[in-house]
């Protein structure tokens, strides 16, 4: 017997936002329900994706969905969380840059309604995540660990979110409170949208692991997948790891 498919609702129209529209059809089990633009001007320049709604009022778009994706812009983190909070509604947020408010706000989320939230929506990344911290629980001290980052020329911080979620996973391996002895090098350049190396040296031998994403479509994919996860969650704070490794995975 045919179920309903999960309607979702995203809150961005930007970029990812309109990779993600892009990418639902390859989930039988997903349908875009509505889209979020803060700029009413712009809700009638953009085509209705399935016969969803568009719209500039976040409760309408909410209210509308099963799920909420959220690629927007880091301003509107709080006012996201705020409404996926009033209405019940699961959140998958991929937004960058966040600070200590738009944190705090998820957290305040994750405990009325299951948010997940991570700096990389990749699958391939929260992979990379497993291995890197089972070779860090493996090899002895006397391995030294770079991590190798390159992006394009627009992204300003260094290194990256994904970067640091690495060397966490290194510092939470060894027991460590940071990732202190991890060394980073960063490169911008051209349009990469991410590529990841994680090497472990010693005098003796050298082992890479490593991570490149070829179009930006694969964190929309990991965005899909995550809100089909999280439907049925208990409230509480998750990331891809959880997604990926978590129990009853799926």
């Amino acid at each position: 017997m045919a179920t309903n498919p999960t309607r979702l609702g995203i809150a961005g129209a930007g970029r990812m936002g309109l990779a993600i529209i892009n990418a639902v059809n390859e989930f039988a089990d997903l349908a875009i329900s509505s889209v979020w633009v803060r700029d009413p001007d712009a809700v009638a320049d953009m085509a209705t994706p399935s016969g969803a709604i568009i719209s500039s009022d976040l409760d309408h778009v909410v209210e509308a969905a099963d799920v909420v994706i959220d690629f927007s812009l880091f301003e509107a983190t709080e006012q996201v969380a705020a409404a996926v909070s009033r209405h019940g509604k699961p959140l998958v947020c991929g937004v960058s840059g966040l600070g200590e408010a738009q944190l705090a706000a998820l957290d305040g989320a994750a405990q009325a309604v299951p948010v997940v939230y991570d700096r990389n929506m990749s699958q391939g990344i929260a992979v990379l995540q497993e291995l890197v911290g089972r070779a860090a629980r493996s090899l002895g001290d006397e391995f030294a660990i770079e991590i190798h980052e390159t992006h394009h020329v627009h992204k300003k911080d260094a290194p990256s979110g994904t970067a640091l979620k690495l060397g966490e996973s290194v510092a939470s391996a060894r027991n460590q409170e940071g990732a202190n002895s991890v060394h980073y090098q960063s490169e911008r350049r051209g349009e990469v949208p991410g590529d990841h190396e994680v090497i472990f040296s010693s005098p003796t031998e050298r082992l890479t692991l490593g991570h490149s994403v070829t179009t930006r479509t694969v964190f929309a994919e990991g965005a899909l997948r995550a809100a089909r996860w999280i439907s049925g969650r208990r409230p509480g704070l998750y990331d891809m790891h959880d997604v990926l490794f978590g129990e009853n995975t799926g």
